[in-house]
C-alpha cells in the first residue's frame, strides 16, 4: 500500500485496484479509516475528531491529486507524492 503523504503523524495510503468508490486510506496511530475522494465522507473506520480534522483539510486541498493518483493506481501506474498540511 503505497504512502502518498504523511503530516503531523498521519500517513495516507492507496491501494492498488482497490474498490469503488474512489477514496484512500488515512491512520494515525492505532486509528484507521477510509474516505471518500469525492465527498470527503468516512465510508469506514474512524479517527479521532482532530486527526479527522486535519485529514478532511488536507484532503479537500488536494482532491485533484487524489483523484489523479487514483486514476494511476487503477492503471497500476506508480503513485505521485502529495504534499502534507502545513
Amino acid at each position: 500500500m503505497p504512502c502518498v503523504s504523511r503530516f503531523f503523524g498521519i500517513v495516507i495510503y492507496m491501494y492498488y485496484n482497490d474498490h469503488l468508490p474512489p477514496h484512500f486510506h488515512a491512520e494515525y496511530a492505532e486509528w484507521e479509516a477510509t474516505i471518500s475522494i469525492e465527498t470527503l465522507e468516512i465510508l469506514s473506520g474512524k479517527l479521532p475528531n482532530r486527526a479527522r480534522a486535519l485529514v478532511l483539510e488536507w484532503a479537500s486541498l488536494h482532491r485533484a491529486e487524489l483523484r489523479d493518483n487514483w486514476e494511476r493506481a487503477r492503471q497500476g501506474l506508480p503513485l505521485q507524492k502529495i504534499d502534507s498540511l502545513d
